[in-house]
């Protein structure tokens, strides 16, 4: 046993039943993933692999999450909370968490702000939004999708847009042309963000770089 698992199982509180619920949570889009349950065990395993394992409650058995999938995920760090009796798993999924297939199993609304305007100090809350739902193209690929054709074609295709999308936010301002200019700069704010996704690179430290630099 490592210092780290030494550690972790030391603090937490595990239930009558030996398990602590986990929270799993993209590291890049910050959406969460799923919820499932660690016991002593498969904790020591993530720790160990840095890919997530649980207890499974329905078939009580160890369970490595992408073992006959091949969407596993790796974990990026991981957290419990003040009481002891919970984790939150940040991780870096390869594919669907959802055994739907679908990005997260919390795909299902119950209430959400349907509001057309953002609100005061959320200026930029589109581009979280962006940043989900091009990582839910990632992991889902639904079939007719352009984000999902410039998944299927690779980083060099992703590459080439960005290239192509500079180039026309440079034409547009050359022609003084505003509309022009806004339509091409968010083409390439886009396609710049597909790229950071396939980089493995959360928005998140684009802005504490700039927020260094300021």
């Amino acid at each position: 046993m490592t210092g780290a698992e030494a550690f972790a199982v030391e603090k937490l509180r595990f239930d009558e039943k030996g398990l602590l619920p986990v929270i799993v949570q993209d590291a890049g889009s910050k959406t969460v993933l799923t919820l499932a349950y660690m016991n002593e065990e498969s904790l020591h395993k993530s720790l160990e692999t840095k890919e997530t394992w649980f207890w499974s409650r329905s078939r009580q058995q160890l369970w490595h999450k992408g073992e006959t999938s091949g969407h596993t995920q790796r974990i990026v760090s991981m957290r419990y909370d003040c009481d002891g009796d919970a984790l939150v798993v940040m991780v870096e999924p390869k594919g669907p968490a959802c055994h739907t297939g679908a990005y997260s199993c919390f795909s299902q609304e119950v209430l959400t702000d349907t509001d057309d305007e953002p609100v005061q100090g959320d200026r930029f809350a589109i581009l979280s939004e962006l940043e989900k739902l091009i990582a839910t193209r990632e992991a889902e690929r639904p079939e007719g999708s352009y984000t999902t054709y410039l998944f299927e074609k690779g980083v060099d295709k992703i590459l080439k847009k960005v290239g192509e999308e500079a180039a026309e936010v440079i034409i547009a301002a050359k022609n003084r042309s505003r509309e022009e200019l806004r339509y091409e700069a968010s083409d390439l704010i886009f396609h710049l963000m597909v790229l950071l996704r396939e980089q493995k690179l959360p928005l998140d430290e684009v802005m504490t770089e700039l927020q260094r630099r300021r």
